[in-house]
């Protein structure tokens, strides 16, 4: 019937729930005189389950608060609360606490006799060197590091420079100062190109100097051709097997004219030193088998032909990639050349290389630069920091050269610097600067078995070979030329320099 539960509920429930049923009058909520959550005198006390049954703690069994039976049967069963919940409305039954005997707490503070106070203690009257003595040790390496690095500048040669040459190119290529080789001889190195004074392969654009290789018309190697410098008077050599080159057509015959053109200048009339500093900023090729080179000869061969009087190599590169195996034109070289014959140059003990960082020569601008005393030469790129080539002037170049007593022919090999009385020389005396582009060579510079390389040095055949492999590299040469921007010479003029040579 409506308004009465089962006669079974009791046991449902788990208790009685006899009686009226509530009625909508006492099941109504009243508005409440306070905020929901705010504690009431009504609601001190009472457990946190709201049914009625308040904790046996504070109301125990029996009291006249606590109803036989309760009157709502939608709170929570007594058999489905659990037991921590009476008690206290933090859910502890303190009853449980008490059974079995009562533990003993140790504390775990430390007691003040244990406490240790260094600073009370007395301290020993030695000890207190065992700060001096290292204080001391650091005053006294500053000192001496102050002292050194003094000294070290004190002793550093500061030199006095007049400037003999600067050259940005605004007004074109100056004949006053720069001379155009014109040369097939190969320049001693069995080089492939022919030098020319064509403005195909030197001219100035933009204020730039530009030093281009190409490849020589086709007609003159196919066809039998004598090219003659001396007959038309633009040879710049002395030498007659420099002026003159020809094509021989004939079955197993593999001479041919030079297979390649290209530009080569230098100073000679227009600027000289003999000492001092040597600045070129330019950007190298882009191409295989070209040959950049940023270098200086003496005006005259004071001690004898090649390489007595020496050879300065402020750089030299080569215009393959970097996975070309000697190193492309990542890699810049500096070396001197010296020594009584070509057979003893002693140019591999003062040789050294820098590698482009993450790029390469012919990527962009570089300052490459030489700085020459008479106790020192380097060479650098872009910062005198950054040194290639470092040679110190601190003994006599015939003692470090170790020479042997006779050359290959037999012939003794005597002492040419020694009248000089002086340690760096054939580095002594005036030099002019070279700019050029060479393609090939014979003389190792391009080694064979590397890379591909179309020729042998060793070969009769090494220019034909070329020349039949150029449609190998050609498309290689993507940037065939040295572009420089600007070129500055200075003389040093400290006053010691016995400049009455030049």
């Amino acid at each position: 019937m409506a308004g009465e539960f089962p006669k079974d509920a009791q046991g449902l429930y788990g208790r009685s729930v006899t009686g009226p049923a509530p009625s909508a009058a006492t099941t109504a909520t009243a508005t409440p005189q306070y905020r929901p959550g705010t504690p009431t005198s009504e609601s001190l006390g009472r457990n946190p389950f709201a049914d009625g049954v308040e904790s046996r703690s504070s109301h125990p069994p029996g009291h006249a608060d606590v109803p036989s039976s309760g009157t709502n049967p939608f709170v929570s069963p007594e058999t489905s609360r659990p037991a921590s919940s009476y008690g206290s409305s933090s859910g502890r039954d303190a009853s449980r606490f008490d059974e079995g005997p009562q533990r003993y707490f140790q504390s775990r503070r430390i007691r003040k006799d244990d406490i240790q106070k260094p600073w009370l203690e007395k301290v020993h009257p030695k000890e207190k060197w065992v700060t001096i003595l290292p204080v001391i040790g650091i005053l006294i390496g500053l000192g001496i590091s102050g002292f050194l690095v003094w000294d070290g500048v004190r002793s550093v040669v500061k030199h006095k420079y007049c400037l003999v040459l600067e050259d940005d190119f605004s007004n074109g290529l100056n004949s006053n100062i720069w001379t155009k080789e014109v040369e097939v001889g190969g320049f001693g190195n069995g080089q492939f190109e022919w030098t020319t004074t064509s403005e195909e392969n030197v001219f100035v654009r933009d204020s730039k100097l530009h030093i281009r290789a190409t490849l020589t018309d086709s007609s003159l190697i196919e066809h039998d051709t004598v090219i003659d410098l001396l007959e038309d008077g633009t040879c710049t050599s002395d030498i007659v097997s420099n002026c003159v080159t020809a094509t021989n057509t004939t079955s197993g015959n593999a001479t041919i004219v030079q297979p390649a053109r290209s530009g080569r200048i230098h100073t000679k009339k227009g600027a000289r030193i003999k000492y001092g500093r040597v600045e070129v900023t330019a950007k190298m090729p882009r191409g295989d088998w070209l040959w950049p080179a940023i270098w200086m000869l003496p005006e005259r061969d004071t001690y004898g032909p090649w390489p007595a009087s020496g050879e300065i190599d402020i750089l030299e590169s080569r215009g393959n990639d970097w996975r070309y195996d000697q190193g492309g034109n990542d890699i810049a070289s500096s070396a001197l050349h010296w020594g009584p014959d070509p057979g003893n140059d002693a140019w591999w003990r003062t040789n050294n290389k820098r590698q482009a960082l993450k790029t390469t020569y012919s990527a962009g601008f570089n300052t490459f630069g030489l700085e020459w005393s008479q106790k020192y030469l380097f060479t650098y790129i872009n910062s005198r920091l950054l040194q290639v080539l470092y040679t110190n002037f601190n003994e006599p170049m015939w003692r470090r050269g170790n020479f042997p007593e006779a050359n290959a022919n037999g012939t003794r090999l005597n002492n040419i610097w020694s009248q000089t009385g002086r340690s760096n020389t054939p580095f002594d005396h005036p030099f002019y600067l070279i700019l050029n582009v060479a393609v090939g060579g014979t003389n190792g510079w391009f080694e064979d078995g590397r890379s591909d390389k179309p020729w042998l040095n060793g070969s009769p055949n090494a220019k034909k070979d070329f020349w039949e492999h150029r449609e190998d590299f050609i498309p290689t040469w993507t940037q065939p030329e040295m572009e420089v921007s600007k070129v500055m010479m200075w003389q040093q003029c400290n006053g010691d320099e016995e400049l009455e040579e030049l």
